[in-house]
Formats: structure tokens, sequence, C-alpha cells
């Protein structure tokens, strides 16, 4: 069985949950609702605020989905009762962030600046303290969601491994690499 998707999950006061006909489950909590479609080999028992995700049959594939579907659940409830924050940190002489509303601009050395529109389910903030590193903070319900925005916002400027310089997440580690070495003496 799944170690993962064995394990029972506590809904916290607030969150009601509820499955349709169709497998569709839904999630209610103070930070919103989410959805999402489960596969009918795999299926959800709440009983006294504990859910339990169950598989039909042993077959590979429904051991596989056994999992992923306890953890989408589990990610679905957590970000409907606490949300999810993602913070990057903009490395880089003259790197800078501002967001206004729904569209984040960025200015990371190229010629121009790059405008971002966000999903309505995302929220940024950006902070700029002189002497430290300009920030970008991402708040959402949808873990998934905002990983995807997170890492589009990262691919515009990787960081480098020479100096470090580009968008990296909040104590992520970037193993530099030595530069050239003095021409032969």
């Amino acid at each position: 069985m799944s170690r993962i998707g064995k394990l029972p999950i506590a809904l916290p006061d607030g969150v009601k949950i509820s499955v349709s006909e169709s497998n569709l489950v839904t999630v209610t909590g103070k930070m919103g609702q989410l959805q999402q479609q489960v596969d009918p080999k795999i299926t959800l028992k709440i009983e006294a605020n504990v859910v339990t995700v169950e598989r039909h049959s042993e077959q590979q594939d429904d051991r596989a989905k056994h999992g992923l579907y306890r953890s989408l659940v589990f990610n679905m409830i957590k970000g409907v009762s606490e949300g999810f924050t993602s913070v990057q940190e903009l490395i880089g002489v003259g790197y800078k962030a501002s967001g206004n509303g729904q569209l984040l601009e960025l200015s990371l050395g190229y010629s121009h600046n790059i405008l971002l529109e966000l999903p309505e389910a995302i929220h940024v903030e950006t902070t700029a303290v002189k002497g430290k590193n300009n920030t970008i903070i991402l708040k959402s319900v949808d873990k998934q969601l905002l990983g995807q925005v997170a890492a589009k916002i990262r691919s515009f400027r990787r960081p480098e491994p020479y100096k470090g310089k580009g968008i990296r997440f909040m104590g992520e580690e970037i193993k530099k690499k030595a530069g050239k070495s003095a021409a032969g003496q």
C-alpha cells in the first residue's frame, strides 16, 4: 500500500469538503475554494473530520494515483485554510521588481522591462530595502498554480554559476564555479 496514500487527512476547523457524483472534489475554507477532478478508481471517504483516500485495486496505475490524489487533496485543504507563499530574491545590480495589482514589472538587465500578467488567484508583493536584495512575495491558495508562476518568473533570469546573479528562491543554494585561472606562467 502507498505510504503517502494511506495517511489520513485531518480537516481543520472551517474547512468543508464535498465529493460529487462525477468525482469532483470541492474544498471550501476561509481563504477560498478549490476544485479537483479525481480518477474514478480512487474514492474519498469523509468521516468525523478525517478524509481517507482509497483505491479499488492493486494495479500499478492505481497505486501511483493513490498517493498522487492524497497529496492533491491535502494541498487543497492546506491551501484554503492557511495558503501558500513563495519568496524569490533578485540578485544583481539594477535588478528590480514592482507589483501593481495583477501586473508584475521586472527590470532584469535586458534592454526592456518584462511585464507579467498574474492570474487572479495569485497575490504579489515586492519589497526593496536599501542594502538588501529586492524580493518578490507570491501568495495563493493553489499550490500548483503558485509553483508554475514562480518557475515562470525564475525562468526570466536564472541564477548563473559564476557570480550567482539572477532570480532565486529564498534560501536556495547555488553551486558556484571557479572562474578562469591565470594564463600560463
